[in-house]
């Protein structure tokens, strides 16, 4: 769905007190009312670890803090990339961001929110991706650092990346060249770590071990479970000998390992909860030839959940929600650019027009 960028998207005009709104131009809920999300209509389920976590006031603190820094990298090539972000976003939807409600996830990748009088599907990854690489480049070598529980070697996460990829891991030609490329980008990065220390701290040590990461976004951690994918990008996709495109792609690849992807178990609250049963044993071969071909209702065992598998999966679910919501849509409403691309790659998809209803409903 293609969208204007000076009719669709132009930012509504408002008008004194004392002018009397059109009943079907009236905007029922706004950016600082809660009244019209789902979490309203719902039961709320206690989860211990989002009980944990700070009060939406603190990060909205926080987030404030980061809305003017005083320092900015004084790198030509990393303000020329900043300035590429600042004269080329589309200002309909700029307005709708700084202005709209969230509503709530309609699915796992999508999220609703109404703007002025009209509702919208946003795509959080598409939002998130390019919001982290908007701000790696504005925090550019002036990171805070998360420190990782334990050193990760290098060599273990290419090897988990490649082996994930590999579409034949039996073959040993395939290994070898597993290994050989394993031990190249391994090498390779040791020899940028002082760079990408500096710049965008991500500290590896002569050893060759990744330890600490940078806070591209306050009061959010990244899917660890992503890691070995975000290392391979390093070593593959990054342009190392131009320092633009060197420092575009790197910060690219942080933004891709920051966005909120959904995460990698299937979500209980919908049709993966058939993931989280447990399976009958096979009795012997034939029941291993025919399993793949012939899995029913039968073959799980009744009322036998995975627990822990699954409460894992919930509490990873549910973060993601709450960073969606109480850290995510403040961040863009304070510093989110969005690209001229956005109104027509199918990142916002205006869905209901309360002009367009109230007429239907006229008709009935």
């Amino acid at each position: 769905m293609a969208l204007d960028k000076d009719s669709t998207f132009r930012p509504s005009q408002s008008g004194s007190k004392s002018q009397k709104v059109p009943v079907h131009k009236m905007v029922r809920t706004d950016s600082s009312d809660p009244a019209g999300r789902l979490h309203a209509y719902l039961q709320a389920k206690p989860c211990g670890s989002l009980e944990k976590n700070p009060s939406l006031d603190a990060v909205r603190s926080s987030v404030r803090q980061r809305r003017n820094p005083k320092e900015t990298a004084d790198i030509t090539s990393v303000q020329e990339l900043i300035e590429e972000i600042d004269c080329n976003y589309h200002s309909g939807l700029l307005d709708v961001v700084r202005h709209c409600t969230y509503i709530g996830m309609a699915d796992d990748v999508f999220a609703l929110l109404q703007h002025d009088t009209h509702l919208y599907l946003a795509n959080v990854v598409n939002l998130s991706k390019e919001l982290m690489y908007q701000q790696v480049l504005r925090r550019f070598s002036h990171f805070n650092a998360i420190q990782l529980s334990e050193p990760a070697p290098l060599s273990e996460l290419l090897m988990l990346a490649l082996k994930e990829e590999n579409l034949d891991p039996e073959g040993h030609e395939n290994n070898d060249q597993i290994e050989k490329i394993t031990e190249m980008n391994t090498e390779l990065l040791k020899q940028k770590m002082e760079m990408l220390e500096e710049y965008f701290c991500i500290h590896i040590d002569k050893h060759g071990n990744l330890s600490r990461l940078p806070v591209v976004l306050d009061q959010y951690t990244p899917d660890i479970d992503r890691l070995p994918e975000f290392v391979l990008c390093l070593g593959n996709d990054v342009d190392w000998e131009d320092e633009k495109n060197c420092f575009q792609s790197v910060s690219a690849a942080l933004g891709n390992f920051y966005a909120m992807h959904p995460p990698m178990l299937p979500n209980p609250s919908r049709d993966g909860l058939q993931f989280y049963k447990k399976r009958k044993p096979l009795r012997n071969l034939e029941d291993e030839e025919t399993a793949s071909d012939d899995i029913g209702d039968d073959d799980l065992m009744e009322n036998e959940i995975e627990h822990e598998l699954l409460s894992e999966a919930e509490t990873a679910w549910a973060q993601r929600e709450w960073s969606i919501q109480h850290v995510l849509f403040p961040s863009i409403r304070l510093f989110f650019k969005p690209p001229i691309s956005m109104a027509s790659n199918g990142t916002f998809v205006r869905v209901a027009s309360l002009e367009k209803l109230y007429k239907i409903f006229e008709r009935c």
